[in-house]
């Protein structure tokens, strides 16, 4: 009787936290577009990569240490405020140098939210458990941040879209992981399964529309 009380209470945390994860995801993402389109309308210049990243990391490490706390919940919508902000620059440089501009964003936009829901639902349905695929992720997220990095530096066009291709199969993973890991009760903090999820589909929008601009780009 006590190891079926226990695993019905697993069971209404492990429902409790993905509930939450996509309530408090799907108004991130809303608030993140928002921030998008009011970047867009000041027409806002590039933010700075240290700025970006600057500004990410600290909001990040404020989520974190705030994730168990009201204080939490602000700090997420300040990271991806934040994020959102830096989209509205990246949109208008695509609109403004493709004719095919806004057609290359909506497939972006299109394919995330496929690519999303395709992997979100078959984590959920498939009830596999993804977590042997930690070690892979960390390491390739690093090793493509860095060659990001190179790519940005020392403007190597072919670099930047091994990168792209690269974090469109790492985001993917990340997806199937951290979906896996909140049903199988590894993620109990649905803040940052949140922020993981958001960063996620943040990337994998990026990547995409890089690869787009590359090869679907109108001038």
């Amino acid at each position: 009787m006590n190891t079926n009380v226990i695993i019905q209470n697993r069971g209404l945390v492990i429902n409790s936290v993905l509930k939450n994860t996509y309530q408090l995801l799907s108004a991130t993402l809303i608030f993140s577009g928002l921030m998008a389109y009011l970047s867009m309308e000041l027409n806002l210049p590039h933010f700075d990569l240290l700025i970006t990243l600057g500004g990410y990391f600290g909001l990040l490490f404020l989520t974190h240490k705030l994730k168990n706390s009201a204080g939490g919940i602000f700090a997420v919508f300040a990271l991806t405020g934040f994020m959102g902000l830096t989209l509205g620059p990246v949109i208008n440089a695509y609109l403004g140098a493709f004719s095919n501009g806004a057609e290359l964003v909506a497939m972006a936009m299109t394919g995330t939210g496929i690519i999303f829901l395709s992997l979100s639902l078959y984590a959920i349905t498939s009830q596999k458990d993804f977590s042997f695929m930690a070690g892979f992720l960390m390491t390739g997220i690093i090793v493509a941040f860095l060659a990001g990095l190179a790519a940005y530096f020392f403007n190597i066009p072919a670099l930047s879209l091994t990168v792209s291709a690269g974090f469109i199969l790492l985001m993917s993973g990340l997806i199937l992981y951290e979906t896996s890991n909140i049903i199988h009760g590894g993620e109990r903090n649905y803040i940052m399964a949140t922020v993981t999820l958001y960063i996620s589909i943040y990337n994998l929008f990026l990547s995409l529309l890089h690869l787009l601009g590359v090869f679907s780009g109108d001038d």
